[in-house]
């Protein structure tokens, strides 16, 4: 039963590491953990062929079926813009296909972000973002979002999302229920979205609604919301948000999974043993940490630990861990696909570059 505990827990996990290389020491904790997939951020990325290797490394000792994991979106968020090219954000791709009426660039957005992480030999790309673009949130959000109508936030999403999938990337939609009213950085602090539940359904996770059976995985954010059932408890670690609303009311059936829980969004609410039981217990598939060993390792025993202490919680582990591989083995059981040469990564380079001067050329919109 420990060994099975201790699979169970590693494989609710998705972890990060400090550099372009593995110490000896993440060797041997990840060894231990076998969490279900590996993030890399800048910090690790210096060029394809060390990212592929790294990442090579790394899963050899996760889950089955592992994921591995970037955040490109364009624009702010590009994990690969230093060691590829930069590409625009969503927003900008937006604003250009709208004033074009060229809506084909959004799908072409998707395309080029899901060419560009298999390049880096990842499977997954945390995007799109479905937050909605309202005054709230401008000076947090910036160009990550796309526009303040959830119909138009949908549109774009769904192109994006046919595009990942042509290329065999999986998206992940985020950040659930919705950051589009907070006026806090969720990595700080913990945002409380001054929204009703009437708003919220109404416009927030229409998105996810018409996009359910279209998003591999979802994200859940750390922010809370008082005017709702869900009360002031961020939602990642909140029953309400991740069953009750997520996968029962919308009925949702793929991943879901955690924002960052080193982040001060939920830190500040508990701590990181509390922080990964809550939100397993909330329902989440995966809880995502980012960065510190000690917290990662912190956070599995407290896993195990919990499991120990309570039958239900254990009963939950399991069979949270028992789907979630049958869902990763549905998404990511596709090898890595052979690194690009030269010449194609040199042409990919260049399609970006076209790519981002058709976005920014931005042509009047047509009037009448």
């Amino acid at each position: 039963m420990t060994q099975s505990l201790r699979r169970a827990a590693g494989a609710a996990m998705v972890v990060g590491v400090s550099g372009s290389e593995l110490t000896a020491l993440e060797c041997a904790w990840l060894k231990l953990i076998r969490p279900a997939g590996i993030i890399l951020f800048r910090r690790n990325i210096e060029n394809a062929t060390q990212t592929r290797a790294l990442l090579a490394q790394a899963t050899e000792v996760c889950a089955p079926h592992s994921l591995r994991c970037v955040d490109v979106e364009g624009g702010t968020v590009d994990r690969l813009r230093d060691a590829l090219a930069p590409m625009p954000s969503a927003q900008d791709v937006f604003t250009a296909a709208e004033n074009s009426g060229r809506r084909a660039l959004m799908r072409q957005h998707g395309e080029l972000v899901a060419r560009s992480v298999k390049a880096f030999g990842f499977n997954i790309t945390l995007a799109p973002v479905l937050d909605l673009g309202l005054p709230a949130s401008a000076a947090v959000m910036g160009t990550r979002v796309v526009s303040a109508d959830p119909k138009a936030v949908t549109g774009y999403c769904g192109q994006f999302l046919a595009g990942l999938a042509a290329h065999r990337v999986v998206g992940c939609g985020k950040h659930f229920p919705g950051l589009g009213g907070g006026t806090l950085d969720s990595h700080l602090d913990t945002p409380s979205i001054d929204r009703t539940m009437r708003e919220l359904t109404n416009d927030d996770l229409y998105p996810y609604c018409e996009l359910r059976d279209r998003l591999p995985m979802i994200m859940v954010n750390h922010a809370a919301y008082p005017r709702t059932p869900g009360s002031n408890r961020p939602a990642s670690v909140s029953p309400y948000w991740v069953t009750t609303i997520l996968r029962k009311r919308i009925g949702y059936r793929g991943l879901i999974f955690s924002d960052d829980l080193e982040m001060g969004g939920v830190l500040k609410f508990l701590p990181i043993d509390g922080a990964a039981i809550e939100a397993i217990r909330a329902g989440m598939d995966l809880i995502e940490i980012c960065h510190s060993p000690e917290l990662i390792l912190h956070a599995y025993e407290s896993l195990i630990g919990e499991a120990e202490r309570s039958a239900a919680f254990r009963t939950m582990l399991m069979k949270r861990s028992q789907l979630s591989g049958q869902l990763r083995a549905q998404h990511f059981a596709q090898p890595t696909p052979p690194a690009l040469s030269a010449k194609q990564f040199s042409t990919l380079q260049n399609e970006i570059d076209r790519f981002a001067a058709t976005v920014a050329a931005r042509p009047p919109k047509a009037e009448g």
